[in-house]
């Protein structure tokens, strides 16, 4: 008994010690869609659109469904000026609805944000600022009504 409570008290701390060695991998690795939106959440079919200004690439904002649930979940997931808060939203809307959206100053993400959308239609949409003086606003997703099941 002691030898395997032994054997898993160095497992951990080996893992511990390789997150703590490339926290930058961690960091990323903390922020997929599944992760932000929980468990039974799977990415749809149209479901990945580039949030841009410009040419400039900010992140990607998401949607993604639960089967079991009838849930549909918006998150926008920064991939420029992480670590820095700025202003970051994502919105999702059932047709016939009105919009629900999370919106403030985030590091890493904006959401999740869940609505039951089961036989229903769904749009979705993000933004976000950069720090420099311009503050350009950066922004994507799906104008139109989709994932109709």
């Amino acid at each position: 008994m002691i030898k395997t409570a032994t054997k898993v008290a160095i497992a951990a701390t080996l893992a511990a010690g390789a997150l703590m060695a490339n926290p930058a991998h961690a960091v990323a690795a903390a922020y997929t869609p599944e992760g932000v939106c929980g468990a039974g959440f799977s990415k749809v079919k149209d479901g990945t659109r580039a949030v841009k200004s410009g040419k400039d690439l900010y992140g990607h904002v998401y949607l993604l469904y639960n089967r079991r649930t009838g849930y549909n979940c918006a998150t926008l997931i920064k991939t420029a000026f992480r670590r820095t808060a700025t202003t970051t939203s994502v919105t999702l809307q059932v047709e016939g609805q009105k919009p629900k959206s999370d919106t403030g100053r985030f590091k890493y993400y904006a959401g999740p944000v869940k609505l039951k959308a089961d036989g229903d239609c769904v749009r979705y949409s993000g933004y976000t600022t950069d720090t420099r003086i311009d503050q350009a606003h950066a922004s994507g997703g799906r104008k139109t009504y989709g994932n109709c099941k």
